[in-house]
């Protein structure tokens, strides 16, 4: 396809909870490869984000499980095929509804802008995955980005990277609205995946999104801490590629081992 890509399989399994019922710290390696045709099920699989707790396959796969997978796809080069199209309607669409015109105007201008490509980072993992695994996900992700903008790729060419995060605040905290949605970056923002909130620091632009009333995700549905009900959002970012150098050094700094 030409875009970078990197999944993640286990190369040392963990080993079960004792049977006094206390869980044993264990290590566990990762490697990475590219994405090919055999890993298509693990990856649905992991999108999927086990919405319904799913009884274990009769199937030993262990050796092939996807634990988390990065990938960037270059929309302004691929904007005449109908999945992207269907993401940018999708994302504007969510947009009008919750910001103020001139939001609505920028993000339009900055995904039909053909003279400054923007690239979707596609990027998931299992929940109970540790999130140390992002640090070299992104790390090879950009290693690759530079590979592709020296040999003339697509995915070399964006300045500007789109991430959708899977977000949340306190559904019980009480919310005076202003025209636009303008108090929504004023509440409390929690990151499911802990270092996208590093994204969202550097973002030109970026908005949030309710998806209180779907279930498609477990981290679409109905979230407690502390018995403090949560209100699930998605959080729409669009980072300046020349802003990501800053990103990777906060991400070292948070994530490393």
């Amino acid at each position: 396809m030409g875009q970078p890509q990197l999944l993640w399989a286990p190369c040392a399994s963990a080993s079960a909870p004792s049977q006094g019922g206390y869980l044993k710290e264990v290590n566990i390696e990762f490697e990475a490869h590219s994405i090919s045709d055999n890993d298509y099920n693990g990856i649905r699989k992991l999108l999927q984000q086990q919405a319904e707790v799913q009884e274990d396959s009769d199937d030993d796969e262990d050796d092939d499980e996807v634990f988390g997978f990065i990938s960037c796809l270059n929309l302004t080069e691929r904007k005449d095929t109908q999945c992207v199209e269907q993401i940018k309607e999708l994302i504007l669409s969510r947009c009008e509804k919750s910001c103020e015109q001139h939001v609505v105007e920028q993000l339009n201008k900055l995904l039909n802008d053909s003279t400054k490509p923007v690239g979707l980072i596609l990027s998931e993992r299992f929940i109970n995955v540790p999130p140390q695994i992002a640090l070299p996900m992104h790390q090879q992700l950009q290693k690759e980005l530079s590979e592709a903008q020296r040999a003339n790729k697509p995915c070399g060419k964006c300045h500007y990277y789109l991430l959708i995060g899977k977000t949340f605040t306190e559904a019980t905290k009480s919310s005076s609205k202003k025209k636009g949605g303008r108090d929504q970056q004023k509440e409390e923002l929690m990151f499911a995946n802990a270092e996208e909130e590093f994204f969202h620091e550097k973002a030109l632009l970026k908005f949030n999104y309710s998806v209180q009333e779907e279930s498609d995700t477990c981290l679409g549905g109905r979230w407690s801490f502390d018995d403090v009900p949560m209100k699930p959002l998605r959080t729409v970012m669009i980072v300046p590629a020349d802003g990501i150098h800053a990103i990777m050094d906060k991400l070292k700094d948070y994530l490393s081992v």
